[in-house]
């Protein structure tokens, strides 16, 4: 017996409701940029699992620009992160109300 659709589909809900709850809880930036790459590839899982049940490439297409998104998504995050960590000294959230103008 193999894996189904529904097992992937299940997998893929609770990955990204695992990254949704931390992204909600932590107070960290840096926890809740990788609870936000968590959600992305939750959502990956689900889109290779209906690619593969329908046994085409579209879903692995669009999988390839997600990851690509998320890898600039990434850059970018962590060097506005290591700015504001050079400039306040923390990581908090609760030190990013310091950004306003």
């Amino acid at each position: 017996m193999g894996v189904g659709l529904f097992q992937y589909t299940v997998l893929s809900v609770l990955v990204f409701l695992l990254g949704a709850l931390g992204l909600m809880i932590r107070r960290n930036v840096i926890v809740m940029f990788l609870c936000l790459e968590l959600m992305l590839n939750g959502v990956n899982i689900l889109f290779m699992a209906l690619a593969r049940c329908r046994g085409s490439v579209e879903g692995q297409v669009i999988v390839l620009f997600v990851m690509a998104v998320a890898a600039a998504e990434a850059a970018i995050g962590m060097a506005i992160i290591t700015t504001f960590y050079r400039n306040r000294g923390g990581v908090g959230v609760d030190r990013a109300d310091l950004m306003k103008w």
